[in-house]
Parts: structure tokens; C-alpha cells; sequence
């Protein structure tokens, strides 16, 4: 959080440069992306500790500490090197901290960790939705000291679905992985940790420019929402396959052509990762690499049932996400009525105002900020900002 190294981070990066020996690593969650990143980072050859809060639904991995993994390779086991419900354990001595946790989860997380983080740690959010600004300004009012950063990226590095408790498939992985460093004058450090677990990272240039890569907030809310009657009328409902439309798709175009006018007003240059790019195969390679569109659509994973009320894509990726992409319209004076218009939907749909209520910049503390102190906080992190 601030730009003052201690040794230990030193000594990490000595550790990535000279041979690039196996990290330990953390993941928090029981979710999706928290399964398939520990199997994936275990068998790259990491020494993984998984760590989960809800120890009944974790009972079988914390006996054997192994997961089963379903992907193209076929179906096998996988040992982790510690499964946990103790979050000092899992982090104590890591150098990485990955939270493919939901966005929600983001505050009262970092009030869990802010006493027990340590120096040189880089915590990855993927995606972020700016959590990286709100982790790091929690830990502050928490008296959190470690030197530790954020960074976050546009996605999850896996396209993956968990069968049960025990079981997760993974029907594709991240190709290209656009992802900024909060504060990004420690972005050289923390990308040579990162790219040691994902080579597939590519360099924002800083947490906004990569929260702004988040592709949640303009895939998922045009899909819930226009398909509301199907996902409430059916048990299940594909809403990449079946619900996905040409009129839909011409909404997603509008709401990400927003999210790009908002980028280019904050001085982000290309590439902008079009959304366009993952559903046709001549544009530029998007996130999870040409035709991951249709290996989604080809598997059954995503045939699935959907609460319009609790679900992460509305309490994530429309509550978060699209509530912050309006407020920043709306703070830099950009409009954005296709995204305005989804989020006052959305709030009519849960009866509940997400402009208000949501992830904004008013509720961030930015909105009465100027554009300059926003980046030289971007750039220099909660302490050394109100230090400074």
C-alpha cells in the first residue's frame, strides 16, 4: 500500500529472477474459480494452500486435501498442499493471494486479513471490479501496515463450473489476461509474482485501467435481465447458449462501446478487449482465446438454474460493476444511457436502487475527487496519497 520495500520483498524477487522456483500461493474461496485455480496452480508445479470459510461444504476436501478436476486432459485427482478453514494458515509466509471471490465478498475480507498480512504479498483479484481501491482502503482504516499489492484483471482465468463439493470441470482457461497494479509504482514487482502463476497476464497500466478490462458488467447484466422470463419460467436456462440473441447482442455492443468511451476519457489506449472479440473468430484473440464462445456453449455447465435476486451476476456484475461503470459515466461526464438503463432495470427487478446502493464512486469516497487525484492515489497507493 505503500512504496517502501522491505527486505522479504527483496528477497522475492531475487527467488522469481534467478530460476523461477514454485511459489507458495493462497487461494481464498469455495467457489468456481477458487477450485480451478488451486488444481491448475498445483499442477503447475505451486505449493498451494486452499482456503474456505464454510468447513461443513469443505468437510471432504480438508480430510484428503485432494480435488477432482474434469477438463480436456480427461478426469483425474489432484493433492493439494493444504486445504484450511484457518485463513492465518493459508496465507502465512506466500507471496501470492488470489480472491476469485465474488466482488461482495471484497470488504469484510480485507477486514479479516488486515491483521495477519505481510510484507511483499501481492493479492490478485480476477476480476476485480476496483476492489483492489476498496481492499486496500479498508485495510488502512483497519491500521494495516504490510507493504502488500493489489492487481486485478478483466476475468477469470478459467471458464469452470463446479459439479459438487468435491468436483470442479474447467472447459477453458485464460489466453490473455489484461490486469493493472494498485498502487502501479510497485506494478514491476508485482507483475514478476503474477506472471510466475499466470503467463498469460498482460500489463495495464494501473487497478482502474484493469478493473475497466472487467467483462462481467457487459456480458452478464443484457443476458439476465432481457432473459428474465425464461431463467424464472424454467429450471434451467443457458443464457449463453439459447439466450443469447441478435438482439442482445446489439445491447452488449451499445453497453460496451460505453465502457470503452469511459476508458478512452480516462487516457486508456487499445487494446480495450472488445467484447465482440470473444464471440467471432476474425478479430483480435480475446481473453479466453478464438471459439471459446462456442466450447462454452458446447458443454452443459452453464445449463443451470438462476436467483435474478442473489445471484453474483446481479449482486456482482450488475450491483458492482455496472453500478460503478454509471457512477463513472456520470463523474466524468461521458454518457452511458444503455448502462443507466440496465442498472435502473435491474434495481426495479430486486427493488432495491443499485445506483445508490452500489458500488459507486460516491460510496468509494472518488466522486468528490478530481480526475488528477484519482490517478496520483492510482498511482501511489491509499497511504502515500493522504501522506502526500
Amino acid at each position: 500500500m505503500n512504496n517502501t520495500r522491505s527486505n522479504k520483498e527483496f528477497a522475492f524477487i531475487n527467488i522469481i529472477m534467478n530460476g523461477g522456483i514454485p511459489m507458495r500461493i493462497a487461494v481464498l474461496g469455495g467457489g468456481n474459480g477458487s477450485y480451478a485455480a488451486a488444481v491448475d496452480l498445483t499442477e503447475q508445479g505451486h505449493e498451494v494452500a486452499l482456503w474456505r470459510r464454510n468447513a461443513e461444504a469443505f468437510q471432504k476436501v480438508l480430510e484428503t486435501k485432494t480435488i477432482k478436476v474434469k477438463d480436456y486432459k480427461g478426469n483425474r485427482l489432484v493433492t493439494l498442499a493444504n486445504a484450511t478453514t484457518n485463513l492465518k494458515e493459508a496465507i502465512q509466509g506466500v507471496q501470492l493471494i488470489i480472491i476469485p471471490l465474488p466482488a461482495v465478498t471484497q470488504s469484510s475480507l480485507a477486514k479479516q486479513l488486515a491483521p495477519i498480512l505481510e510484507d511483499g504479498q501481492v493479492i490478485f483479484l480476477p476480476p476485480g471490479t476496483f476492489g483492489s481501491y476498496l481492499m486496500s482502503k479498508v485495510l488502512v482504516e483497519e491500521g494495516c501496515r504490510a507493504n502488500v499489492m493489489f492487481a486485478e484483471t478483466g476475468t477469470l482465468p478459467y471458464l469452470a463450473r463446479k459439479h459438487d463439493e468435491e468436483t470442479v470441470s474447467i472447459s477453458g482457461r485464460g489466453t490473455r489476461l489484461p490486469t493493472g497494479v494498485f498502487p502501479s509504482n510497485q506494478a514491476e514487482y508485482a507483475f514478476r509474482i503474477l506472471k510466475e502463476a499466470f503467463p498469460a497476464i498482460e500489463e495495464n497500466q494501473d487497478a482502474l485501467d484493469g478493473a475497466l478490462m472487467n467483462a462481467g458488467p457487459i456480458i452478464h447484466p443484457p443476458l439476465i435481465l432481457m432473459n428474465a422470463g425464461p431463467i424464472e419460467h424454467f429450471d434451467k436456462w443457458d443464457i449463453h447458449d439459447e439466450g443469447t440473441q441478435p438482439a442482445i447482442r446489439n445491447v452488449h455492443r451499445a453497453l460496451d462501446a460505453e465502457r470503452i468511451s469511459i476508458r478512452e476519457a480516462l487516457g486508456y489506449t487499445a487494446p480495450h478487449f472488445p467484447l465482440e472479440d470473444h464471440y467471432i473468430h476474425d478479430g483480435d484473440e480475446w481473453m479466453y482465446g478464438n471459439g471459446a464462445h462456442e466450447k462454452l456453449v458446447d458443454g452443459n455447465d452453464w445449463h443451470e438454474p438462476l436467483n435474478l435476486t442473489h445471484h453474483r451476476y446481479m449482486r456482482e456484475d450488475v450491483a458492482c460493476g455496472l453500478a460503478f461503470l454509471v457512477s463513472l459515466g456520470e463523474w466524468l461526464k461521458v454518457p452511458v444511457p444503455v448502462a443507466s438503463g440496465l442498472l435502473a432495470i435491474a434495481s426495479s427487478v430486486i427493488g432495491e436502487d443499485l445506483r445508490k446502493t452500489g458500488r459507486t464512486m460516491e460510496n468509494l469516497g472518488l466522486s468528490i475527487k478530481t480526475k488528477e487525484q484519482v490517478k496520483e492515489i492510482l498511482e501511489k497507493g491509499v497511504i502515500q496519497y493522504e501522506i502526500n
